[in-house]
């Protein structure tokens, strides 16, 4: 089942959207892109690290 394209007016509301909320999309943008290396290509030494600077940030909250 192929893809619709979008609208010209679903663009448009796009764009305004990304635009009023650049802060929260780039947010879910580094959240996407940080699971993927996650799930794809971390090794296990790279999940260590992570494991750590995460025990680390809870427990200085």
């Amino acid at each position: 089942m192929p893809v619709q394209p979008y609208t010209a007016a679903k663009r448009a509301a796009n764009k305004r959207w990304d635009e009023a909320h650049r802060e929260r999309k780039n947010y879910i943008s580094a959240r996407a892109t940080a699971r993927s290396f996650i799930r794809k290509k971390a090794t296990q030494e790279d999940l260590k690290e992570l494991l750590s600077i995460i025990n680390e940030k809870f427990s200085n909250d």
